[in-house]
């Protein structure tokens, strides 16, 4: 089969490997439909994380058919649609009950990695697939757009609105243009923000961000930018601050931009952070983020939400490749030429 492999920084390539096995009994094997590119895969391809030479890709977000099942599998056969989550929860322990999948307490090896590939090894997926009623055929292009998301980037977006506690009526600032910003955007009106405030210097992320209920528009960075939240809240700041990128100055900005007692979600993978939590303490400023409940909130609300038009994140894939143009596919991100790269996977 094919797969996509990472050579070096700015090189990938697709290459012939062996096809997945059941290695273990809740090992299910699925045969991608959808794949796309993740905004921390562009990392190692970028150069900013270390990752060896030659080695499988770190895309982690899927659409698949049930190929095969370990014996441990009961609530999946051959032939089921489902989203694949690159979280892995047990669904019992007591962080998958209460939505904090991302750190389920029974499986230490609980992230996915080489998804853009023609079939996978889905680890524990008694509980963590999510099924998709029908197959694909049944599906516009769009909605398997929107069902793609749904692996990842619309349930981190949805993560970050409840770890900031949106409210209905609330001001939120989302920091961060890219899928998972746009995505906060779209949460954030779902959970009733009355105004929303996005931080982007991008005319294309600008425009499908107000599509997706953005009021304001922050051009600014850094304190400049905390300067203009502030204005446009009558110096008050946001209630809830999404912060979707992870880089030190947008933590920054984030820990600054909310009013007393606001509540900050974390959803960008830190890089070099280091801050003193002094100042916060006096606001009374809350911190929660981490890892998204990608299948809890699928269950919960996001696909009925998807399958019944409510919200359509499929437009954050403004290019649709082929497997055999991975490199593109990636290059284009990095580039900023597209907001995210959809790969479709064909026989």
């Amino acid at each position: 089969m094919k797969k996509a492999m990472f050579i070096k920084a700015g090189q990938m390539a697709v290459e012939d490997v062996e096809m997945p096995k059941i290695q273990a009994p809740d090992d299910v094997i699925l045969k991608v439909v959808r794949a796309s590119v993740c905004g921390s895969d562009l990392w190692s391809f970028r150069g900013l994380d270390e990752k060896a030479a030659h080695s499988e890709n770190t895309g982690h977000e899927a659409l698949g058919i049930v190929e095969a099942v370990g014996d441990a599998i009961t609530t999946f056969k051959k032939g089921d649609f489902v989203i694949a989550p690159f979280t892995h929860g047990c669904g019992h322990c007591v962080a998958c009950r209460k939505g904090y999948e991302g750190y389920c307490l029974s499986h230490s090896d609980n992230f996915s990695s080489g998804y853009q590939a023609e079939y996978i090894r889905y680890q524990h997926g008694q509980w963590a697939l999510v099924r998709i009623p029908g197959q694909p055929a049944d599906y516009s292009d769009k909605m398997l757009a929107s069902l793609q998301a749904l692996s990842d980037v619309m349930p981190t977006g949805y993560h970050a609105a409840r770890c900031a506690n949106v409210q209905p009526g609330d001001t939120a600032a989302v920091i961060g243009d890219g899928a998972v910003g746009l995505c906060g955007v779209i949460a954030a009106k779902l959970r009733g923000a009355k105004r929303i405030i996005l931080m982007s210097r991008h005319a294309d992320r600008q425009a499908l961000g107000r599509e997706f209920g953005a009021t304001d528009i922050v051009e600014e960075r850094g304190d400049d930018a905390v300067k203009k939240v502030m204005a446009l809240t009558n110096g008050e700041g946001a209630d809830a601050v999404l912060e979707c990128v992870g880089t030190r100055q947008s933590t920054a900005e984030a820990l600054q931009m909310g009013r007393p007692g606001a509540h900050v979600g974390r959803v960008g993978v830190p890089h070099d952070e280091s801050f003193d939590l002094g100042e916060l303490f006096f606001r009374n400023v809350v911190i929660a983020g981490g890892p998204a409940s990608v299948a809890y909130y699928d269950k919960k609300l996001l696909l009925k939400a998807v399958l019944d038009g409510v919200i359509n994140p499929g437009k954050i894939f403004t290019q649709t490749y082929s497997l055999n143009e991975i490199q593109q596919a990636y290059q284009d991100m990095a580039d900023r030429k597209t907001i995210k790269s959809l790969l479709t996977i064909d026989d």
